[in-house]
Formats: structure tokens, C-alpha cells, sequence
């Protein structure tokens, strides 16, 4: 492997442990010991609801493949996916809100293991029901948690400062620690113990059956409004009705959108970013790279929180200006560097300034999803909380289903152009509205 893999590395995780290991008590919150059990027991749950997920993430494309589907069949069981989230997900998601939030986070669990079960069959329709599970249950682990989280750290009377931290704790583990353990455990199934691509999945099921064992154990039921018997179209009526009447409710959907919509842009996109001729780069490090980027920027983000000041509206203008330009840098480096015309080898000059940016983006990730989280506990009313977060993922599903069906028919530069332009300047439009 290339010494400038290890160097970018070894930088972000000493920038990494320093911004841990030089925290004051200025930048720390007292809490009490009540809340750091109801906060551990959270991040445990977290943590093992995101590597069921961080295991089956690198492994869904080449499992496919080698059942001896093309691209074309792939794109389909992808867009299944997200589209699924989109239909179904936000039906299933909006019930938590009336049926509760702890049985929410059950049904996550179970649905996702139907979904890892299914990936032992190389038939077709079982793969896309397997898909249609799966985007139901991405919608449940966007919302219910974190709902049941802000409910139930109400209800026990903890400070509102103190949810910062268990939000910021939560992205720096589950998005993280655990995405470089769990990719690098999958990794270790797959090619050091030859167990096959199915393996990862098997491993995330037991990782969720833990996580749910632990749910219907240790945790209380909430709800989002139980004193009124609504039914699913009043609840979809009273969110839409909330984001109609609320600018700022709106606003923070849109921002949600256009950054998760510009970061699964991204996802897609990296690889032939940093290997337009086939250079043979190690795609699992550089994966482990962006992430340890992302725990640097929920790092930064726990200081932040800590505070009272800036404020989070406030710091968010100035994070949505670097993500935008750190997506900008293909363009820029495909005017400022010669291309090279040669096939293979290791990774290009102008590959290696744009890693650098695509690590600057994900410590951008890394501050937004905290972020998000503080935002959303302020301003999207409690009765119809789960209810609006899915609401605010259709939009970006949508956008995604888009972008995966046209991937082969824009060009790589028109893409980053697009994802930056939208990054940018719309969410710092947005962010400074509210």
C-alpha cells in the first residue's frame, strides 16, 4: 500500500486523539449518573443497530454480481430499495409515532434480518423483497430511534443541553468506530476466513438480534401524541399541515434532503472519482480513511455543542461553504492537472488532492449529523416527530432513485457540479432562513 494512504490516516487519527484527549472541562457537559446509564445504554443500542448496517453495506453490490446479475438488474434492486423507503417506509415509519417507538425499533430489527435472511437466495424476486425490507427498515432506523431518544430524555426530566451529547457521542461511534470495525471485520469473514460474500449479512443479523434482545429488555414505550386516537391519514395530514405552517420546519427538511441527497451522490460517486483510468486503489482503507474523517468531524461537533455559542444555525453556514467546495475539487483539478491517459496503476497527483477534499467532506458529514439531530429536537413538535422525519426522506429518495437510474447518462464532472452547486448554496440559503 502507498505511504500516502498511511500519511492521510495516521494524520486523521492523531488529530483525531488529540481533539479527544485535549478536551477541557470547557468543552465537556456535566451530567449525572442517571443520564449516563440512559446514555450508554442508547449509544449500545446505537452502536449495534449501525453495524447490522455498516456490515452489509460493501458487501450488497458484489454479493449481486456473483449470483450473475449485470448492472443493469443491480441498478433495479438499488432503486427497489430506495423506493420502497420512500412508498412504504414512511407508512411504517409514521407509525411509530402512533403504536410507539420501542415497538418501532423491534420492527427495524426484525425486518432487517428477514433482510439479511433473503441474501442466501440467488433468485431475483427474493433479492428485490429482500431490498423492499430493507428500505422499510432504513426508515425506521432514520427516525424511531432518535425519537424514542428525544421522548424518553424529556420525559426523565434530563437537561436539553445534554441531548447534544448523546448525539454527538452516537455519530462518533455508531458513524465511525463502528463502520471501521464492522468494515474491517467483514472483511476479515469474507477474505481471511473465505466464508463468502453472505457472510457479512449473517454477522449483522446476530448484531441486530443482540441489539433487539437489549431494546425489549432495558427500554420504556413512547409515544408521539397517545392522549388523541388518530389515524394514519389524520397523522399524515397534521405533519403536512406542521411543515406547511412552520417556514423553519420546512426549511430543516429541505437542508436534510440536500445534504443526505449530495452525500449519497457522493457514495456513488468517489470511486471513479479517485480511479477514472483504473488505478488500483485500496477502496476498503480509503472507506476506513472517511470515516475516521467523519468521527474528526463529530469530534469538532461535541466542542461545538457544548456551548451555547455559536450557534448551531450559525456554524452550519460555514460547514455547508467548505463541504460544497470540497466536492467542487474534480472540477477544479480536471482543469488544473493534465488527465492521464494511462490505464492501471496507482492512484493519479490529482486523485490525491481529491481524497483530500473527500475527507474534508465526510468531517463535514461528521458535524452535519449531529447537528441535524440538535436541529430536529428543536423544531419538529413532538406528537408527529416520527411522522415528518420520513416525510422529510422522500424528497431524498426520490432524489436518489433519480440519480441511480441516470448515473450512465450524465457525465462524472456534470454530477459533481450538480452536487456541489446544490450543497452549497441552496443548504446555506436554507440554514440561514432559519
Amino acid at each position: 500500500m502507498e505511504i500516502f494512504y498511511l500519511v492521510v490516516f495516521g494524520g486523521l487519527a492523531a488529530i483525531v486523539a488529540g481533539l479527544e484527549l485535549s478536551k477541557s472541562n470547557k468543552d465537556r457537559i456535566n451530567t449525572s449518573s442517571a443520564f449516563n446509564s440512559f446514555k450508554n445504554n442508547y449509544l449500545l443500542v446505537y452502536s449495534l443497530m449501525m453495524a447490522g448496517d455498516w456490515l452489509q453495506g460493501p458487501y450488497v453490490y458484489y454479493l449481486y454480481s456473483t449470483y450473475g446479475f449485470g448492472k443493469g438488474e443491480i441498478g433495479q434492486l438499488f432503486i427497489a430499495g430506495f423506493g420502497s423507503s420512500m412508498l412504504f417506509g414512511t407508512i411504517v415509519g409514521s407509525l411509530a409515532d402512533k403504536q410507539g417507538r420501542k415497538r418501532a425499533s423491534i420492527t427495524y430489527c426484525i425486518t432487517y434480518i428477514l433482510s439479511c435472511i433473503t441474501k442466501h437466495s440467488p433468485q431475483y424476486r427474493v433479492l428485490m423483497l429482500g431490498r423492499v425490507l430493507g428500505g422499510i427498515a432504513t426508515s425506521l432506523l432514520f427516525s424511531a430511534f432518535e425519537s424514542w431518544l428525544v421522548a424518553e430524555h424529556n420525559k426523565r426530566g434530563f437537561e436539553q443541553q445534554w441531548l447534544s451529547l448523546t448525539f454527538s457521542k452516537a455519530i462518533f461511534l455508531g458513524n465511525g468506530l463502528v463502520a471501521i470495525i464492522a468494515g474491517l471485520f467483514g472483511n476479515f469473514l469474507v477474505d481471511s476466513l473465505s466464508l463468502g460474500p453472505v457472510a457479512p449479512f449473517d454477522a449483522a443479523a446476530c448484531f441486530l438480534a443482540v441489539g433487539m434482545a437489549v431494546i425489549m429488555s432495558s427500554w420504556s414505550e413512547n409515544y408521539g401524541d397517545p392522549s388523541e386516537n388518530k389515524d394514519l391519514l389524520t397523522q399524515f395530514k397534521n405533519a403536512a399541515s406542521a411543515i406547511a405552517s412552520d417556514e423553519k420546519i420546512a426549511l430543516l427538511g429541505a437542508i436534510q434532503s440536500l445534504f443526505e441527497g449530495s452525500m449519497y451522490t457522493f457514495v456513488f460517486l468517489w470511486t471513479p472519482a479517485l480511479s477514472p483510468n483504473d488505478e488500483d486503489i485500496p477502496h476498503g482503507f480509503i472507506f476506513a480513511t472517511f470515516m475516521l474523517a467523519s468521527m474528526l468531524g463529530s469530534s469538532v461537533a461535541s466542542r461545538l455543542l457544548a456551548h451555547s455559542s455559536p450557534k448551531v444555525e450559525s456554524y452550519m453556514q460555514i460547514v455547508f461553504v467548505i463541504s460544497s467546495a470540497a466536492l467542487m475539487l474534480p472540477v477544479v483539478t480536471s482543469f488544473l492537472v493534465a488527465p492521464s491517459g494511462v490505464k492501471g496503476g496507482s492512484i493519479s497527483f490529482s486523485g490525491c488532492i481529491q481524497l483530500m477534499g473527500f475527507c474534508t467532506f465526510e468531517a463535514c458529514v461528521g458535524i452535519f449529523w449531529p447537528s441535524i439531530m440538535k436541529m430536529r429536537s428543536q423544531y419538529i413538535p413532538e406528537e408527529a416527530r416520527s411522522t415528518i422525519m420520513n416525510f422529510f426522506r422522500i424528497p431524498l429518495n426520490i432524489f436518489v432513485c433519480l440519480v441511480l437510474y441516470n448515473v450512465s447518462s450524465f457525465s462524472f464532472y456534470a454530477h459533481e457540479i450538480y452536487t456541489a452547486a446544490m450543497d452549497g448554496l441552496n443548504e446555506l440559503f436554507f440554514v440561514y432562513a432559519i
